[in-house]
């Protein structure tokens, strides 16, 4: 596995893997897990040679958001990547990706706007600006993100869409289904911040969901759902939650009643030091 850490380099690198095939991008913030090291064995199974990017993005992070301890542990990362057999790890430091002078920011309004983009403002610009800044230094043909974040897969897909990005094109931009502890829990790389009593708690989250997409599909209003899924969260030993909604699963916008169109049931809630964020299909 090769590691750049400046543009012109990786531009060259890519482009000779190109040569000898597609070219995918699994972009990271590092502190990988098995939900990232699918997204990699995917990308394999499509015959296309892997690019992972690793970058703590400043700009998605809130004033009092996890920036300085969010989990960077960079040597393991890389014996990971290079046990799944990629091709290239993108490193860029803050200057690299943020120059000096640096002033562009991109907003897509709408699909950021609920859900997260409310508990967390000015994030989904970051996650947008930094997504678009990896989409044409490494100009992939494809690109693959979890399912876990489903708004930030709705907000890349609407950018690619809006922007007329052709590598990768918005129907490229692949997501992949998400990958779940033994209890059902999300994996994700804050799960590292529960204590043990909170990591058996947090197993309510998935569990919580099920019940309340059972209720709707069997005739109750989305809301009284919602609703009792806040309660048995909290009763279940998490400190609050920020949103559970019932949406739609391209709009993103909140279902009063299901219709024939793809819904999503979209969580987020606090347990000690963590935010979790789930989702899944209605």
């Amino acid at each position: 596995m090769q590691t750049v850490n400046r543009i012109d380099p990786l531009r060259q690198a890519v482009e000779l893997l190109r040569a000898d095939g597609p070219v995918a991008l699994v972009p990271t913030m590092g502190a990988l897990h098995e939900g990232h090291l699918t997204l990699v064995r995917e990308a394999r199974k499509l015959g296309a040679h892997v690019v992972v990017s690793i970058f703590v993005n400043p700009r998605q992070f809130g004033a009092n958001e996890d920036l300085s301890s969010y989990p960077r542990p960079f040597e393991r990362d890389c014996e990971l990547l290079r046990g799944e057999g990629v091709s290239l790890l993108w490193n860029p430091d803050g200057e690299a990706m943020y120059p000096p002078g640096y002033a562009t920011n991109i907003s897509v309004s709408g699909v950021s706007e609920g859900q997260c983009g409310s508990a967390r403002p000015g994030h989904f610009d970051g996650v947008a600006t930094v997504v678009c800044k990896l989409f044409n230094q490494v100009r992939p043909d494809l690109a693959l993100f979890g399912e876990k974040d489903w708004q930030q897969l709705a907000v890349i897909r609407r950018m690619a869409r809006d922007l007329d990005l052709s590598l990768p094109k918005a129907e490229a931009i692949l997501g992949v289904a998400t990958v779940r502890e033994a209890d059902g829990l999300a994996m994700s790389s804050r799960n590292a911040y529960l204590t043990t009593e909170e990591r058996a708690q947090a197993a309510a989250l998935p569990r919580a969901m099920q019940v309340a997409i059972a209720a709707v599909r069997s005739g109750n209003a989305p809301e009284a759902a919602t609703a009792a899924l806040k309660e048995a969260l909290v009763a279940g030993g998490f400190s609050s939650v920020d949103y559970a909604e019932f949406a739609d699963a391209d709009s993103l916008q909140v279902l009063s009643q299901l219709h024939d169109k793809p819904a999503r049931l979209l969580v987020a809630a606090r347990i000690g030091k963590a935010r979790l964020i789930d989702n899944m299909a209605v």
